[in-house]
């Protein structure tokens, strides 16, 4: 899997051995363990599924963390991707709207160690204002615009990486907030496939929880 990763562009060898460290069997359904190392998205329950790991390797390695970071993830899930920034920041605040994912995925992780982990059951699009600012933003559903909730929550110097636009057609940004002050820097990091940010703070009815693969 993680050499698949690397032949299809992702060159952070932290984010490589990260992620060759972590039993993503153990973030899947018993009847897809066999299929957990592919690359492409799985079933977790609650109709939910955990990320193609090449979508998580591209949007982690845009975080550009070096392990000293205070982290602010949006949609829990299964707890894989959680994981892998477990191993590659300080601490990670995790942010799971489905109660019995966010259960399920605070006993995987304690099992397997990753104690630098907090997850609250929340809806994630108000982020964590008690505990910013963060470092570095991970969001893995789309959202109409960029959420003034979550450009606040982040630190100076800090990045924020999430999709931007409709179904029809969406753009993984990459936002920088000056160390110095200034205005917020946006990058485009290319096409993506995500489903919609769902949430109060965007004003979006109750539906599916995100899932997401990347498009090339």
């Amino acid at each position: 899997m993680v050499e698949a990763i690397a032949a299809r562009g992702v060159t952070d060898v932290r984010v490589l051995a990260a992620m060759s460290r972590i039993p993503r069997h153990r973030f899947v359904e018993e009847p897809f363990r066999d299929r957990a190392y592919g690359d492409h998205p799985l079933p977790i329950g609650e109709k939910q599924t955990i990320s193609q790991p090449l979508t998580v390797a591209r949007m982690t390695e845009a975080l550009e963390l070096t392990g000293r970071e205070r982290v602010l993830e949006i949609g829990t899930g299964s707890g894989y991707h959680t994981a892998v920034l477990a191993e590659l920041s300080e601490k990670v605040y995790s942010l799971e709207r489905v109660a019995s994912l966010a259960f399920k995925a605070r006993r995987l992780l304690d099992e397997l160690g990753y104690h630098n982990v907090v997850i609250w059951h929340r809806d994630g699009s108000f982020g964590w204002r008690e505990e910013a600012p963060f470092d570095a933003i991970l969001a893995a559903a789309a959202a109409p615009s960029v959420p003034r909730a979550l450009v606040e929550q982040l630190a100076p110097g800090g990045r924020l990486v999430i999709p931007i636009g409709p179904v029809t057609g969406q753009t993984l940004v990459r936002l920088r907030k000056p160390a110095g002050g200034g205005p917020i820097v946006e990058e485009s990091l290319g096409p993506c496939k995500f489903v919609e940010f769902i949430g109060d703070g965007f004003g979006t009815p109750a539906g599916e929880e995100a899932t997401a693969s990347w498009t090339s």
